[in-house]
């Protein structure tokens, strides 16, 4: 196993630092509605026509094309790009606090997230979220025209850090993305919750360990 200061971290953001969630923005506009908003957000504005925004697609064209489809729900289309950042809710916290005490410790950090360009710079400048600059680089997929699990996003950030995958601890809430990345020789953490990341970190010896 690599010593601690050979590693370099690869943090997933959206599900493990910034908290989205498009049911933060139409769950008031569904009145309470739980069963319409679910439909509507697996029939209509589906994982899969927001993973084409990550890709790189661009909304414009998006919301006409998916518009053209279903008519009737046009407005709320429309509303998934004018009101997009009311998706986000914020960071998430107590992951932000494990990210300070990594960066204290001035190991190699990097983010790759699946992201839209046109998105990414509402947060990306907004002082809310300054742990951004913690990282030396942000790996955004609508800005490379890829997006996990692509194996193809992980040899490009793989390629530009000039690291070996054996030697980068990649952290994600996706089992797909983790899976990818394992697939590749990443050493990877699923996350699920701030402490679990704390003693995965320490048990590399990348945090002191406490207690």
């Amino acid at each position: 196993m690599p010593q601690a200061q050979d590693w370099t971290v690869v943090f997933d953001l959206g599900g493990v630092l910034i908290d989205w969630n498009p049911r933060y923005l139409f769950r008031p506009l569904f009145k309470g509605d739980e069963a319409a908003m679910e439909r509507f957000l697996a029939e209509v504005c589906t994982p899969q026509w927001n993973h084409s925004l990550d890709e790189g697609r661009d909304f414009a064209t998006a919301v006409a094309d998916l518009s053209a489809q279903h008519p009737e729900h046009a407005d709320l289309i429309a509303i998934y790009r004018e009101r997009w950042i009311e998706m986000v809710k914020g960071p998430i916290e107590p992951t932000v606090a494990v990210l300070k005490e990594l960066a204290a410790t001035e190991v190699p950090l990097f983010a790759l997230t699946n992201w839209s360009a046109e998105t990414f710079h509402l947060v990306r400048h907004d002082p809310t979220y300054a742990f951004l600059k913690l990282f030396r680089q942000i790996f955004v997929s609508g800005e490379l025209g890829l997006a996990k699990p692509d194996a193809a996003i992980f040899r490009h950030v793989l390629n530009d850090l000039d690291r070996p995958a054996e030697r980068c601890l990649f952290i994600d809430d996706s089992g797909p993305n983790i899976a990818c990345a394992d697939a590749l020789g990443f050493r990877t953490h699923r996350f699920v919750d701030a402490a679990g990341l704390r003693r995965d970190l320490m048990s590399l010896g990348l945090l002191p360990a406490t207690g």
